[in-house]
């Protein structure tokens, strides 16, 4: 009994958020015999992590995700971590889904429904563009293509005033393009509807009664701030992943019922705080950071413990790497986030409160290739786990940044996941032998190059949450989790001169 006292003690030291906002350690403390659950679904593999309030003892686990349909990698999960549902309190779910479908362009086909004479400010964007001096700079590419972004007449003043009435009628060959163009998702951005969104809420009423296969996404149950280019994103943003993430929400909640779940089912949101059901389907655009944020505010967390107020936390996943700076024990949250913002590119606005958070595609699945001017590159593309990287034995064939590592020695052949997959070591060398030839070197050379190449893309982003906003590496500690993130913490801190490396437990979890 004293022994589990004193562990519970140090699980409410770590876990206790500042001012008792929120008390971890108390609200378990009056849980009986119940375990509350979280899940967190990458590109890769889908983390579990339970706590019984009982014994003190925590569970971890970990399963290969399935992209054709996320539930079955959630039940795989339960399973590995011998968890009976039945038991279970509640449930909290972090996910990756939605961000991953935006940087593999993986979402619905989506069209966009606009004032007239503001069909392509998602075009025109912003005018400051952050390469300045390069005379060859390109805006970012819309996720709504010209020929599906189409004009109604009407419009609302920034007061709310109506100065045209809109004209229903306008929606009428809209409707009969949206069909004959295999539409799965509208944006339904009006000007000024954040002052009244009468007219956009009869629009959308009208386009969904009319087209029921179709998730439409009005920018006013999306934002209701002002900026017409930002907002216009954010709406188009949230239609892109809408049927992604409804499908996957619905059939994780259905399979996790079925198999005795009776306890409250959340999801984390980019805010750092939690979304019922509804409201994530509604609105998934405030699930772009849901997973990543989690581990910012863990790793807030763990800085306390070890007396370390300025951190940066490094979470490198199967498909993307994560990098958040806290500073004095304190989470930075924008509403002017960027996903996809780069030195060279602008990114895309976010309009939903988001702890600041650079994001690149370099996680370990990502893949390795030489583009069409025979320059090496990594990622955004992922070859996720299904079929994985050429090492998993699972189909994939193509080099990716997993594979370059168990090539290069940094990765046991015979202890990948604890023992739990098996992984091929030749199918490795072979993935990059066809690299090695057409750079003339070696598999082993081409996959030391191919390292070497996703490390300085990584301290990049870490410069772009550090020494790019006037922050010193040498004052901060670097907190490294996800899957690689103990792999390549040390070269990294090593380059930018990091103070220290804080690896927590379990961090492929964490």
């Amino acid at each position: 009994m004293r022994r589990r006292q004193s562990h519970y003690n140090i699980i409410r030291r770590q876990y206790s958020l500042r001012n008792g906002i929120i008390d971890l350690g108390a609200a378990l403390s009056q849980m009986t015999s119940r375990i509350r659950f979280a899940i967190d679904i990458g590109g890769t593999f889908t983390d579990l992590v339970a706590f019984d309030a009982e014994t003190g003892r925590i569970k971890i686990a970990k399963a290969l995700t399935t992209p054709r349909d996320p539930a079955t990698g959630v039940l795989d999960a339960v399973r590995a971590g011998q968890l009976v549902l039945e038991e279970a309190e509640a449930f909290v779910h972090g996910t990756t889904v939605v961000v991953n479908a935006i940087t593999e362009r993986k979402g619905a086909r989506t069209a966009l429904v606009t004032t007239a004479g503001f069909r392509d400010v998602l075009e025109i964007a912003r005018a400051n563009r952050p390469d300045m001096y390069n005379f060859h700079y390109h805006k970012p590419k819309p996720f709504v293509p010209r020929h599906l972004r189409f004009e109604v007449r009407e419009r609302i003043a920034r007061d709310g005033l109506v100065i045209t009435p809109l004209h229903l009628g306008d929606l009428d060959p809209i409707i009969d393009a949206c069909r004959a163009g295999g539409v799965e998702a509208l944006a339904v951005c009006f000007l000024h509807s954040y002052a009244d969104p009468s007219h956009e809420s009869s629009a959308t009423d009208y386009l969904r009664e009319r087209l029921p296969g179709v998730a439409v996404a009005a920018s006013h149950e999306v934002s209701r701030q002002w900026r017409e280019y930002e907002r216009t994103s954010a709406t188009v943003l949230n239609a892109y992943v809408q049927p992604t993430a409804a499908s996957y929400l619905a059939s994780m909640e259905s399979s996790l019922r079925s198999n005795g779940l009776g306890g409250e089912i959340t999801i984390m949101q980019s805010s750092g705080g939690t979304a019922t059901l509804a409201m994530a389907r509604a609105r998934p655009i405030a699930l772009l950071e849901s997973g990543p944020v989690a581990g910012v505010a863990g790793a807030a967390r763990l800085g306390e413990v070890v007396g370390e107020q300025n951190i940066v936390s490094l979470d490198i996943g199967g498909t993307t790497v994560k990098c958040s700076l806290v500073e004095d024990g304190q989470l930075r949250i924008t509403t002017d986030y960027r996903i996809e913002s780069s030195p060279t590119s602008a990114g895309y606005p976010i309009q939903a409160p988001t702890v600041d958070i650079v994001e690149i595609g370099a996680g370990g699945g990502s893949s390795v290739r030489l583009d069409a001017s025979g320059v090496l590159r990594v990622g955004p593309e992922s070859a996720g786990a299904d079929p994985g990287p050429a090492c998993y034995g699972r189909g994939g064939t193509e080099p990716t940044v997993t594979d370059a590592a168990l090539l290069a020695g940094w990765l046991d052949p015979d202890y990948f996941l604890g023992g739990q997959l098996k992984v091929n070591l030749e199918r490795a060398r072979a993935a990059y032998a066809n690299l090695g030839d057409a750079l003339g070197m070696s598999a082993e050379e081409a996959a030391v190059g191919a390292l070497r190449l996703v490390n300085a893309n990584m301290s990049n982003a870490l410069k772009l949450v550090s020494i790019e906003r006037g922050h010193d590496p040498r004052d901060f500690a670097l907190v490294v989790h996800g899957g690689g993130g103990a792999m390549h913490g040390a070269l990294l801190a090593r380059e930018l001169r990091f103070k220290k490396v804080v690896v927590p437990r379990a961090p492929g979890v964490f």
